[in-house]
């Protein structure tokens, strides 16, 4: 289901947990035919990560060594992803976390079976075979100060829809947008048709 930000309460305007798909128009190149989760929203703006910029270069285990931890040979591939234009260097796994339970220091709870963590013993669980699966690392992060990410879906910037497990954790980037797109019943040809008409 597609999602106003015309609600009637803050609960409706807030988008944690939702995807923003890019419009054909976006502006920003950076975001161009990107699919956002946005992780935190608020007042005080919004944080998300982009689902569908792998960083094939950029290996885990090159990030691993960078950090002196010291995989194990069971330990499991994790895809580096593009994660946002801020803070590039700094690293977000988004996992699966069970329903119920307290949430450790450094991680973020997006909805109720979704979570991003921050901190350095994610890596080291990973590194050595065990941690959340599945799960991604992002290096950096998509954020907007308050009222921004508002103003960009006026202008026709972003659609927002309802999170996907398979579009979050799935590696076939290729044609994610386009999927996003037609899991909110949208026709990605129609609308590319339709961009920059009056």
């Amino acid at each position: 289901m597609m999602t106003s930000i015309t609600g009637d309460s803050a609960q409706d305007r807030n988008l944690t947990g939702k995807i923003l798909i890019a419009m054909p128009g976006m502006s920003d190149p950076r975001f161009e035919r990107s699919v956002v989760l946005v992780c935190a929203h608020s007042d005080e703006g919004a944080m998300g990560l982009v689902l569908n910029r792998p960083l094939p270069e950029i290996g885990f285990g090159d990030l691993l060594n960078q950090l002196g931890i010291e995989a194990e040979e069971d330990a499991r591939p994790i895809e580096v992803r593009f994660g946002g234009p801020v803070e590039p260097g700094r690293g977000f796994v988004l996992h699966k976390v069970a329903e119920h339970g307290q949430d450790p220091e450094g991680r973020l709870r997006i909805g109720q079976a979704l979570a991003m963590t921050t901190t350095r013993d994610i890596l080291v669980e990973l590194a050595q075979g065990y941690g959340p699966d599945p799960a991604v690392l992002a290096l950096g992060y998509a954020g907007w100060g308050p009222g921004q990410l508002e103003t960009e879906m006026l202008a026709n910037g972003w659609l927002t829809g309802d999170g996907a497990e398979d579009l979050i954790f799935d590696l076939s980037h290729e044609d994610k947008w386009q999927r996003a797109l037609r899991a909110q019943g949208i026709d990605p040809s129609l609308l590319s048709a339709a961009s920059g008409r009056a």
